[in-house]
């Protein structure tokens, strides 16, 4: 435990209590929609096979939303905690390692190359194989001994050139619609996704989620310092590989299913932080929770304001992050006075 942490809430109801706020806000997802639907019908009629409206409408549009914006949140909020606590930096998230923006440029090369319009997953396949790609770079660009300033300057590198190439394909784009489209998907959306979606991201999910809960330990060490950490028989160099790797795998498989939200990975663990006793290998398992609710608590303020088309859910994390953002900034400079 570090030297300022305090007891927090004790792990077990902590988590059962996130974990029934996030199972009732995946519910409140399914029912709430721009048409009434009889949720405890559609979920019968489901569960007996009968192919009746509000079956389908359960089964196509709303479940698969309500699924992917808990998985989504999950994979954003532990990954999150996870660099925060590897970097033992406050303003760490899970973009600052470059995942993110190759997951985007994947995604992007694949409505550039019209492969969207052919094949229904080209889209998320484009974004995992960007992903996977990039992690491939980070780790020849890192080695076997390299620091935690090496790993923040490889992605930062990796930000830059992922983004550079963004722009480029936005530059070259063969059509203004197709430049627009590509604008839309970056803001990040829920809208139109399926089951095949969710049965694509959520074996990586869960291979990425298992390698970040297997790093606690190591982080609850690192949280004294490197050498600290070193010495009570951690691998400094291991515990990063499986840190980079699962946030790949997370979070690479996210984005590319639903483009770029931003700022859940950095609000949530830092809501969070106070109630684990500033551990950061509890947090993980709590950040993916809260980084569901708040994923999910978006959307679902998304489709009840009275705007149409609606707001893109990127844009409304962003909104919600941005004055959180300012306000850390400023308790972190009165703290350094």
């Amino acid at each position: 435990m570090t030297p300022d942490a305090s007891p927090g809430i004790r792990p077990a109801p902590l988590l059962g209590l996130l974990a029934f706020a996030t199972l009732a806000m995946t519910a409140i997802s399914m029912a709430v929609g721009y048409a009434p639907l009889a949720l405890g019908l559609a979920v019968t009629d489901l569960l007996a096979g009968q192919k009746s409206l509000p079956a389908l409408v359960l089964y196509e549009l709303r479940l698969p939303r309500a699924l992917l914006g808990a998985l989504v949140g999950f994979s954003l909020g532990m990954a999150g905690a996870a660099m925060q606590g590897l970097l033992r930096n406050p303003l760490a998230e899970p973009g600052v390692i470059g995942i993110s923006s190759a997951a985007a440029f994947g995604a992007v090369l694949v409505f550039y190359s019209g492969l969207s319009a052919s094949l229904a997953l080209a889209l998320p396949l484009g974004g995992i194989a960007g992903a996977l790609l990039a992690t491939v770079i980070l780790f020849i660009l890192l080695g076997r001994g390299a620091s935690t300033t090496t790993l923040i300057l490889a992605g930062v590198a990796l930000n830059s050139f992922a983004g550079a190439a963004t722009a480029l394909a936005l530059n070259l784009a063969p059509n203004p619609y197709a430049a627009l489209e590509i604008v839309f998907w970056l803001m990040g959306s829920l809208v139109d996704r399926s089951m095949n979606h969710v049965a694509l991201v959520l074996p990586l999910m869960l291979l990425g989620w298992a390698l970040i809960v297997s790093t606690a330990p190591a982080l609850d060490a690192l949280s004294l310092g490197e050498d600290t950490a070193a010495s009570l028989g951690f691998d400094l160099a291991w515990l990063r590989a499986r840190l980079i790797g699962g946030a790949a795998l997370a979070v690479g498989s996210a984005v590319a299913v639903t483009g770029a939200i931003g700022f859940v990975g950095l609000v949530v663990p830092h809501l969070l932080r106070p109630l684990v006793g500033h551990r950061p290998g509890r947090l993980l398992i709590a950040s993916g929770f809260g980084g569901a609710i708040l994923v999910l608590a978006a959307d679902i303020g998304v489709r009840l304001m009275p705007v149409r088309p609606e707001l893109k859910l990127g844009v409304v994390t962003a909104l919600i992050g941005a004055p959180f953002l300012f306000a850390l900034v400023q308790r972190l400079r009165r703290e350094a006075l």
